[in-house]
């Protein structure tokens, strides 16, 4: 399942759109990172860059300069070489890139230093990602050197460098139906993976097998890649938010969370369910629980267009202090604790984030200086949680070390919100019924 090359091309007449007269834009695939020794990590291409060409190989570099009469958009590439790619596999050279992806013209890396000042010669403002990659901005800064060594021969070096980012980020905000249909199939795919994990789930396993059978599940419907780290914490371990040892044993009468989300074509998911090892929640965890999962529904109910982004934050602080203060974990007036920060020895990270290409997806929280509005086609994470660390002496002894998140992905759409992450269960007696079918017994 990929984005069609009609969808990027769009997205490249959209920001050549953007881009004003006499103007450039360069943005930078990535580079293979060495794991140790001569191994390398598995490839992942920079995000912008394969927003823009979904081309994925290392090293590359895209060129827009709208007017061209040569053509807008130039790539480098790494050159063909039938040798190399009996070890690293095809590679679609710069005649590939003209053919398959796109492009109105091609040039191997070797030319690179070559072509660059040509392209640049006579662009007022050069729009870049600078700060980014230090060895690139070298070369950039080598670049605009070459062309103003000409100048007396009538070359014109841009006198303007703006960052990308802003036009970029803004697009890549807003989800297409091309890139939705993407992510509705990575939250099934999840979703589906954290069901089996909650099947499997007994004392006397460990963390690592349940993260085994999240990521054997995703890989064998295509989807290689989680879109970060798996946190699999049992029992205390769920009380560090990034938690990713996944090494300890599952204890009989411990709560288990597990917050992972695989990758399909470069789109992330995520989510978070946290569930009894044993297949029932005992009293205490419940109460937690069900504050926790409360918080949620009324955050996703919450969500619609226009509503500033940070009213839905500010719902979870509220609930979530209301419920700790009826539990008897905090006391005070809810404002008070509120202004305080009270709440923050409980529920220390915010409500959620942007999700896109990225899991903490770009895209500014406020334009400005105030907090934006949600718009349709946004897609966010949604994630209340408490945590009641084992060292808080300030709560009775039944509450301590028990953590809890429950984290949906949620699209915004014209009339309110719809959770990608819908197939996994998330109710008391849905889990505990889940869990029951594969030898728990619930209240046993």
């Amino acid at each position: 399942m990929k984005i069609s090359q009609q969808c990027y091309a769009e997205r490249r007449r959209r920001l050549l759109e953007q881009l004003p007269k006499g103007s450039v834009a360069l943005v930078a695939g990535a580079a293979l990172a060495t794991r140790n020794r001569d191994a390398e990590y598995a490839f992942r291409q920079h995000s912008d860059f394969y927003y823009l060409t979904g081309f994925n190989e290392p090293d590359a570099i895209l060129l827009l300069r709208p007017g061209r009469d040569a053509g807008q958009v130039v790539l480098f590439c790494p050159p063909r070489d039938p040798a190399m790619e009996i070890w690293t596999g095809y590679r679609a050279g710069p005649e590939g890139c003209v053919e398959r992806f796109g492009a109105d013209q091609a040039f191997d890396l070797t030319e690179l230093d070559a072509q660059m000042p040509q392209l640049l010669d006579g662009a007022r403002k050069l729009y870049y990602a600078l700060g980014s990659d230090e060895a690139l901005d070298t070369r950039v800064r080598g670049w605009l050197n070459a062309v103003r060594a000409k100048e007396r021969q009538g070359a014109e070096a841009p006198q303007e460098l703006i960052l990308l980012d802003n036009l970029l980020h803004e697009m890549r905000l807003f989800k297409g139906e091309e890139e939705l249909e993407i992510m509705r199939r990575a939250a099934q795919i999840s979703a589906e993976a954290h069901c089996q994990a909650m099947r499997r789930a007994a004392p006397g396993g460990y963390e690592y097998q349940l993260e085994s059978t999240i990521l054997s599940y995703c890989i064998e419907r295509g989807a290689r890649f989680q879109a970060y780290s798996p946190i699999v914490g049992g029992g205390e371990n769920a009380c560090i938010l990034h938690y990713i040892d996944n090494d300890a044993p599952l204890q009989d009468g411990d709560l288990v969370l597990i917050d992972a989300g695989c990758e399909l074509d470069c789109y992330a998911s995520d989510i978070t369910r946290t569930f009894p090892v044993n297949g029932r929640f005992s009293p205490e965890q419940k109460a937690l629980y069900e504050l926790v999962l409360k918080t949620n529904e009324a955050c996703i109910e919450l969500i619609r267009p226009g509503l500033p982004w940070n009213e839905v934050h500010d719902l979870s602080v509220r609930l979530l202090t209301e419920g700790l203060i009826e539990l008897g974990l905090l006391e005070g007036e809810t404002d008070e604790l509120i202004e305080s920060g009270a709440y923050k020895a409980f529920y220390m990270h915010r409500i959620g984030h942007w999700l896109g290409m990225d899991v903490h997806d770009v895209g500014n929280y406020k334009v400005d200086g105030e907090w934006r509005p949600l718009e349709p086609g946004m897609v966010m994470t949604v994630e209340p949680g408490l945590y009641v660390s084992p060292q808080n002496e300030q709560v009775e002894a039944r509450w301590r070390g028990i953590g809890i998140r429950i984290e949906d992905d949620v699209l915004v759409t014209e009339r309110g919100a719809e959770v990608l992450t819908a197939a996994v269960p998330k109710r008391v007696d849905e889990i505990e019924a889940l869990m029951a079918q594969s030898g728990h017994q619930a209240g046993s």
